[in-house]
């Protein structure tokens, strides 16, 4: 969200032949926010906002507005002015609005015109409690904000008293405050005697009434230190107002001889500053209002808020698995710095210790490696191969942002295993919390309590059906809001049979209960059929099996390029892969109880359509592949039908796959208890040619929890 003006370089390029295929994207003031997000890479809104002088308050305004409804997780918001030439110096001199001696002299007796600056200021705005959860140092909090319009004044150009008014105190109730908690004002103060007692007066109507005589509104304006700044001035303000409440101090106004006589003083409790003060004491945060008025008529006020007190947590030893971050510009400097770094470490020094700071108090730059190790002695094993160059299964290396864009991937039933999560469980409050709410979701449905049957429950009742599906679904839950709680979030998801269900949570179609009863139902269902039926794994394509398919066995799901899962009954399915062995394919009967996606599916689908066709469904927020199609998902995945006909279709995980590499590289991150996922994918990106792409996943069943997570973040 940029704040901009009309661009006047073009009178000195304009008609040079080399720069005529420039001109367009070099003067359009919509190319300020679009090159900014082009160059960095940015998505959500970019806009190019034009109030004159407000400009940059009303992009802050508009950039609070878009993290509250969601359309971008971190915004910045600014303004720039560049004279290019010297045209806005000639235009205000001949109206004598331009200070002989080129100094602004807010709300000073002696003001005589405004004094031209230029400058950029950007801020980088984010919601609280991400800020907080991601470990971004506040400087200030934007406790309200509000934009008006002077409608008809008695001049276009002429500020209107009555609006300003306004606009404070729509900022104030924007904000839940009372003129008495905003102890001072950053004003527009251009030093004009037309706008100066304007604007005064009406600080005077809002901000000095109803409050002590003792704790007067303090008054000042940047344009007396660094001139008017124009498009960039309210950013400036916004900058000052911010690093005065930090450092508890009021700057001066400089420049005033004495109060303007035109503005009646004693009217309100507001003084100006006339020389610096320490931040009077009060019993709330320091707070300041920040003013900025267009020539446009578009008014604009901002409250600044002291940021809350971080309490930095004390470092506490970890015993067990951590990751030792390192970046640098290039690999010789990574190296280096992982020579540096051993030659630091001592038989004293706390290996929690040297992998909190390296999070958190060292630059991340492209060139990355991770070190991850139980203890001091493996993490300094890790560094040393790391440093010399050599490959070491404990370290992972790369250059950050080369494998694309997110994508999580949820696996299906078959890739459970009892104790999977637990040691997430015990380790981190985030999967915990959320692992006890799916399961008192899930419980009421189920004969024995997930939590029990998942962690220390016997093989045989996971594998179950029921409680497979359930288990997988609790666990997948708990890790993307772990995830979430680490900041990574996806992209893209696609998930394989029942993993789509938690795809499709993650995605937004269902909240966390009408999921639950979805996955309750689905679940208890499949396992109310008869036992029997069978599922085999064989290598080949889904257009090779279908050519010579048994009618009564159905293709079940398509894996990768060459595998692919029939299912039906048992003896048919048994025929048909000795049939493909004997041709010299390789085939895998899979451990399973039903029949999955056959004809024996059949007699469940209509209770299962009735029994979610209560539920809420919304459209995906993010992209959602879906299982039936391969494709994204469109609006029938809002329907019971969708999901009645996921029991019943093939699952269609290449066709997905290739789909999402098809627009470049991507990093696929398997949400599971184990590599399932990732091995088909890898074999689909082998076919497609997309080498770039990167592949991890969460858990690994031959690796404790915390240690194969650690693995896949670095990764």
């Amino acid at each position: 969200f940029a704040g901009t003006n009309g661009q006047d370089h073009l009178t000195l390029v304009y008609g040079n032949e080399d720069l005529d295929g420039y001109l367009i994207t070099g003067n359009a003031a919509s190319i300020v926010s679009g090159r900014l997000a082009y160059t960095y890479g940015l998505e959500g809104p970019a806009i190019s906002v034009d109030t004159a002088c407000s400009s940059p308050l009303v992009a802050l305004h508009l950039a609070a507005q878009a993290l509250r409804n969601g359309e971008c997780d971190l915004a910045l918001a600014g303004g720039v002015s560049v004279m290019a030439t010297p045209a806005s110096f000639i235009d205000f001199s001949r109206q004598r609005g331009l200070a002989p001696d080129g100094r602004s002299k807010s709300f000073a007796a002696g003001a005589d015109g405004t004094g031209w600056g230029e400058g950029v200021g950007l801020l980088l705005v984010e919601r609280l409690s991400d800020a907080e959860r991601n470990g971004h140092q506040i400087l200030a909090l934007m406790r309200g904000s509000a934009v008006n319009q002077d409608g008809q004044s008695s001049q276009l150009s002429a500020p209107n008293g009555p609006s300003q008014q306004r606009v404070i105190q729509q900022a104030l109730a924007n904000a839940g405050l009372s003129p008495a908690d905003v102890d001072a004002v950053e004003a527009h103060g251009t030093g004009t005697t037309l706008g100066d007692p304007i604007e005064a007066q009406a600080l005077i109507a809002t901000y000095g009434q109803n409050r002590p005589t003792d704790q007067p509104l303090w008054l000042g304006s940047i344009k007396s230190n660094i001139g008017h700044t124009q498009m960039a001035a309210g950013i400036a303000s916004v900058i000052k107002a911010v690093m005065a409440i930090r450092y508890g101090r009021l700057p001066a106004t400089l420049h005033v001889d004495e109060p303007t006589p035109h503005v009646n003083w004693d009217a309100g409790a507001v003084k100006l500053l006339t020389e610096a003060l320490d931040w009077p004491e009060a019993d709330h945060p320091r707070r300041a209002g920040v003013s900025s008025f267009g020539i446009s008529g578009t008014n604009a006020h901002v409250i600044i808020e002291q940021a809350p007190e971080a309490a930095e947590p004390e470092p506490v030893e970890v015993d067990g698995t951590l990751p030792w971050v390192i970046s640098a510009r290039g690999p010789d400097a990574l190296r280096g710095q992982a020579q540096r770094l051993a030659d630091r470490v001592t038989e004293d020094t706390s290996a929690t210790d040297v992998a909190w700071s390296l999070l958190r108090t060292r630059s991340a730059f492209p060139h990355r490696a991770v070190v991850v190790g139980a203890g001091r002695e493996e993490l300094l094993a890790g560094l040393a191969e790391l440093a010399a160059g050599r490959p070491h299964p404990s370290v992972v290396e790369g250059v950050a942002g080369s494998g694309g864009s997110l994508v999580w991937m949820f696996s299906g039933q078959g890739s459970q295993r009892p104790g999977m999560g637990k040691g997430l469980y015990d380790r981190f409050p985030a999967f915990a919390e959320t692992f006890d709410e799916v399961c008192a979701l899930l419980d009421p449905h189920l004969e024995h309590p997930l939590k029990a049957v998942v962690f220390d429950g016997q093989p045989d009742v996971l594998e179950h059906t029921t409680y497979a599906q359930a288990g997988l679904f609790a666990l997948q839950v708990a890790l993307a809001r772990l995830l979430d709680s680490f900041g990574v979030r996806p992209e893209a998801v696609v998930g394989h049979s029942v993993g789509e269900i938690t795809a499709a949570y993650v995605a937004g179609v269902f909240d966390l209960p009408d999921a639950c009863r979805l996955l309750a139902a689905r679940a208890t269902l499949m396992g109310s059929l008869p036992v029997g039926g069978a599922m085999c794994t064989i290598a080949a394509t889904a257009e090779e099996i279908a050519e010579a398919l048994d009618p009564g066995v159905s293709i079940a799901a398509l894996n990768s390029p060459a595998s692919t899962v029939i299912s039906g009954p048992a003896d048919l399915v048994t025929q048909t892969g000795e049939a493909w062995a004997g041709r010299g394919r390789k085939t895998r009967m899979l451990k399973v109880s039903h029949a999955f996606y056959s004809g024996l599916m059949d007699p469940i689908i209509e209770p299962f359509t009735e029994a979610i066709s209560e539920l809420t469904y919304n459209t995906p927020k993010i992209p959602l592949i879906s299982n039936l199609t391969g494709e994204p998902a469109d609006e029938t995945i809002t329907t019971p039908d969708y999901w009645a006909q996921h029991i019943r279709q093939p699952v269609r995980f290449h066709p997905a796959i290739t789909h999402l590499v098809g627009t470049g590289p991507r990093t696929f991150l398997e949400i599971g208890p184990a590599p399932v996922l990732a091995t088909a994918a890898q074999h689909t990106l082998d076919e497609t040619g997309q080498p770039d792409s990167v592949i991890a996943a969460v858990l690994h069943h031959q690796h404790d929890d915390i240690r194969a997570l650690t693995q896949a973040l670095a990764k």
